[in-house]
């Protein structure tokens, strides 16, 4: 028979693993989501064009809003035209917060398994 300092441990270890799969149902409700996900970040680029007579060799920069993302080991720009910057915005910052949800699961996981190793260790009887 199990001692009660083992019974409590067995008990706090059971909560946490059903705190974990709570939390693991609420952080997976971001895949179950139908919006649109694109790849990147969006952000404005401020840069010089190269002409010695043009005013951003002055100072005053062209400024462009542009889609960034990694495709082969590269990085890849897109200028975005003003009527599609909100669209893809939104689904960039969408794909962003798929990606920190997927990175929790997986922390949950390896949480979860810890939890059964300790609730494993904690029922077993000795022969």
């Amino acid at each position: 028979m199990q001692n009660k300092a083992s019974l409590d441990k067995l008990s706090r270890r059971r909560a946490a693993l059903g705190d974990a799969l709570k939390e693991l149902e609420t952080t997976l409700e971001v895949a179950f989501e139908r919006s649109a996900l694109v790849k990147g970040n969006v952000y404005e680029l401020a840069r010089k064009c190269g002409k010695p007579t043009c005013v951003c060799a002055e100072g005053q920069l062209h400024r462009s809003m542009v889609l960034s993302w990694s495709h082969q080991g590269k990085t890849r720009l897109m200028t975005i035209p003003t009527e599609k910057l909100d669209r893809l915005r939104s689904s960039s910052e969408q794909y962003q917060r798929y990606r920190r949800a997927r990175a929790r699961v997986s922390e949950i996981f390896k949480q979860i398994l810890k939890l059964l190793d300790q609730i494993e260790k904690l029922r077993r009887e000795k022969p």
